[in-house]
């Protein structure tokens, strides 16, 4: 198995040309009908070796984490940390394992994270801070060691919510703006992710996949805000919130197919399917609202899916030129 990734390294070592390398892209491309921009590809596993290996990786830094915390708990996290590290050297910089690489990377960081915060049994705003600041510097060092594309989501999302945290304790009256909070962590991480987007419109390095990962981040951070504010998960149902549910929801599938990038759509599905499944219930439908509902959005899904670039192209007409210079192209 092999992504754009190694595809790259491959010309830069001189085994293959960037022409035969363009060349196979289109012509795969041309075979699955679509373009490579809109597979959204990421490794995640290369073979069962790496669940093998997440497995027992799992297993010892677990030991690690009870036998250390038994001395000390500031000790158990550290050990984590420092073990998560010494493998990653092995298993993603000699044999770039991607599942391995993605596990060892979080469970660094959730070493990094708590490493501050287990000595403390009230909750404070200074250890929090301290464990945010700290988990993103880790993040800094493990991607200029290790450039594992979910390291920078990671750091951001370790960051922000200690930054959260420490708004809540220090401001205990803004636990009622809290969705506010969320929603503009969501739109600076979507910021975040969009300008790595657009360093590579074509999805074919690092930078794409850096990018999934921070849109898959942002998404239920904005979403999620968006639809508890509607009372959807509340109860709160009717025609006209159910209405404005599928008005926001064809609102966020039309930012999702501009940017290419589905994330957004799939974060917000679990509110549609229930505010209609809702919705039926109250109209008497009690037995079958969940299935009719899925029926119809499933099949619009698959719809869509099936004239993406379609759509795409409808969508990028009424953009803004450079707005459409940031986007990838849509498929002819």
């Amino acid at each position: 198995m092999y992504n754009d990734e190694d595809l790259n390294q491959a010309v830069e070592a001189g085994i293959f040309t960037d022409d035969s390398v363009t060349t196979f892209k289109t012509h795969i491309a041309h075979l699955k009908n679509t373009s490579m921009a809109d597979e959204e590809n990421f490794r995640l596993i290369t073979g069962f070796n790496d669940i093998f290996v997440v497995i027992a990786s799992g297993l010892l830094l677990a030991s690690i984490a009870f036998l250390g915390y038994h001395l000390s708990p500031m000790l158990g996290t550290i050990g984590v940390a420092i073990a998560s590290w010494l493998l990653a050297e092995f298993f993603v910089v000699k044999r770039r394992m991607a599942l391995p690489a993605i596990m060892l990377l979080l469970t660094f960081l959730g070493g990094v994270f708590a490493t501050p915060l287990v000595n403390y049994q009230q909750p404070s705003e200074i250890p929090f801070l301290v464990a945010g600041l700290l988990s993103a510097f880790a993040a800094v060092l493990h991607w200029k060691r290790f450039r594992v594309p979910i390291t920078v989501a990671a750091g951001v999302a370790a960051l922000s919510s200690s930054m959260i945290a420490v708004i809540l304790a220090v401001f205990p009256s803004a636990v009622g703006w809290v969705n506010g909070l969320l929603l503009g962590v969501g739109l600076a991480i979507f910021g975040l992710a969009m300008y790595w987007d657009a360093s590579d419109r074509n999805r074919q390095t690092r930078s794409s996949d850096v990018a999934f990962w921070l849109h898959l981040a942002a998404a239920p951070l904005i979403v999620h805000p968006i639809f508890t504010s509607l009372g959807v998960l509340q109860g709160v149902g009717g025609v006209s919130v159910s209405l404005v549910v599928l008005g926001l929801y064809v609102l966020l599938a039309a930012i999702s197919i501009a940017v290419d990038r589905r994330a957004i759509m799939v974060s917000a599905l679990v509110y549609v399917i229930y505010a209609f499944s809702t919705l039926l219930e109250t109209y008497g439908m009690v037995s079958y609202s969940f299935a009719i509902t899925g029926l119809c959005i499933g099949a619009t899904l698959l719809l869509l899916s099936a004239f993406w670039q379609v759509s795409r192209r409808q969508i990028l007409k009424v953009l803004p030129a450079p707005v459409q210079g940031l986007l990838p192209d849509a498929q002819s």
